[in-house]
């Protein structure tokens, strides 16, 4: 195997192929099945799912367990349930080898009167269980495909039922299943109504360690001067992602003459800038972040605006505290958030550069119709008022948040606004019922000086009144005196 071909992007690894890392999850997986654990691989896209079933099945039929995987892809979802689980049960029977022992379609048709899980049911009864001596397990992969036909809760709770068996049929102590794809216990039975899958072994799929990537290494020995010393920069980027750690070191074979001894550092990380990071959307092939960013983008509505404000949480804090929320959940299952040590951060460095704030920003403003706003407010520590929605503004942000899965920084945002707007109106108010009083208190001012001043114009009335009666007497008296007056004194008088 040359350089260029020992890395393999995309797909499963074939069994014991040379780039396989064998991590803590094999040991779990394996233990836990041969226990007769039903266990589930729940992870987001490209993490090793499928590689690692390959793998523990080939371990197990080692063991002389049978083993058979149904892919539910290759069943599809639109479809009736009685050919779904026809098709169902005729994967069971190619891949256990009964199909020569048992004629499908001669087996199926004459159940036609049964219901569908029923006459799955009878398979394993009837079949399965008296073809098949020993353990048995069954491995069924893609999960998340089925999540969205409105008989699915049917199916999973049958396999649950599969379970409480045991205590009836010591039969059905051989019988395990494995459930494999990119989903959460809660999606797989969604019916409040019913008891939900609660049963079964979580397998935790993590990224590489440095201590598991020998394998990955000595792809790089006839490539590079120090191979370890490129592997644990690989690893500073990718976080041990696994297919993006299989690609960057691809990519370090095919630029294999840009990787001088102790330069590793600046070299991978020139790799990185403009191979991976640098137009992206372009250079992602096999597709891996274009997937990351339709997980988020193409989810309802009203959760893509919850995982956006999950997302930017994360991304202004660095970290927050992990509470298993189906939020939450939701984005570490796009593979762009990791759960560490109780506290949710960026899966890795190469992420943190393409899903940045600037990204993040283009996104909002087609999600949020106040993210200007909302970021600014944040930038000033929630502190710039001026920042806050009001008027109508505000109402058509509630609008549109009416049908919307609002995170915890949106409702603070518009929380905060809403409780803006009711200072405002409180103050209104209040100005209003000040102007009031003072208005009250000028007019009963007005109205005591009008009381005066008419009190004033009655007594200047008064007065003149007198003044004039008295000038009038006076008047009245001086022509008598004039009248009794002698001649000659009023010649006296006048001379």
């Amino acid at each position: 195997m040359t350089p260029f071909n020992y890395y393999k992007l995309g797909g499963s690894l074939e069994y014991q192929h040379p780039t396989y890392v064998v991590r803590k999850a094999d040991s779990d997986l394996y233990e836990g099945l041969i226990n007769g654990n039903l266990c589930y691989v729940l992870n987001s896209r490209q993490m090793g799912k499928s590689s690692l079933r390959v793998h523990i099945m080939k371990q197990l039929k080692e063991q002389g367990i049978k083993c058979a995987s149904v892919d539910l892809t290759r069943i599809g979802s639109h479809l009736t349930p009685s050919e779904w689980y026809g098709g169902f049960v005729s994967e069971l029977l190619r891949g256990f080898g009964l199909s020569r022992k048992v004629s499908f379609g001669t087996w199926w048709r004459q159940r036609e009167f049964l219901p569908p899980k029923q006459r799955l049911s009878e398979l394993i009864d009837d079949v399965l269980l008296i073809e098949i001596s020993g353990k048995i397990i069954i491995f069924i992969d893609e999960v998340d495909s089925i999540l969205g036909i409105n008989f699915k809760d049917d199916f999973f709770a049958f396999i649950r039922a599969c379970y409480n068996q045991r205590a009836d049929n010591p039969e059905y102590q051989r019988l395990t299943f494995c459930l494999l794809g990119v989903a959460t216990p809660s999606n797989l039975i969604a019916d409040k109504n019913r008891t939900p899958f609660n049963i079964g072994q979580a397998i935790e799929l993590t990224g590489f360690k440095p201590a598991e990537v020998a394998a990955l290494a000595r792809g790089l020995e006839a490539i590079v001067a120090r191979p370890k010393a490129i592997i644990e920069e690989v690893l500073k980027w990718t976080g041990g992602q696994p297919f993006l750690t299989q690609k960057l070191c691809q990519l370090i074979c095919i630029y294999q003459n840009s990787f001088p001894a102790h330069h590793e550092e600046e070299c991978v990380k020139k790799l990185v800038q403009t191979q991976i990071i640098e137009n992206w959307e372009a250079q992602d092939e096999p597709e891996h972040l274009r997937t990351i960013r339709d997980r988020i983008l193409q989810s309802p509505e009203n959760q893509t605006g919850r995982l956006l404000g999950l997302y930017q949480q994360i991304l202004h804090q660095g970290q927050i505290p992990a509470d298993d929320s189906p939020e939450q959940t939701q984005l570490r299952l796009t593979g762009l958030i990791v759960k560490q040590e109780g506290k949710l951060r960026i899966y890795n460095y190469i992420y943190a550069e393409i899903f940045n704030q600037t990204w993040l920003d283009k996104v909002l403003i087609n999600i949020r119709p106040y993210s200007q706003s909302l970021n600014a407010w944040v930038n000033s520590n929630f502190q710039d008022e001026s920042r806050l929605l009001r008027g109508q503004t505000l109402q058509d942000a509630r609008i549109w948040a009416a049908d919307k899965g609002l995170s915890d920084l949106d409702r603070k945002f518009i929380d905060a606004s809403q409780e803006l707007e009711k200072r405002d109106v409180q103050k209104r108010f209040q100005a209003e019922a000040e102007a009031s009083i003072i208005l009250a208190e000028a007019n009963e001012v007005l109205l005591v000086a009008n009381q005066k001043a008419k009190r004033r114009i009655k007594i200047g009335g008064g007065v003149l009144a007198i003044t004039l009666v008295a000038a009038m007497v006076a008047g009245i008296w001086a022509n008598m005196m004039v009248k009794d007056t002698p001649q000659w004194q009023k010649n006296c008088l006048c001379q």
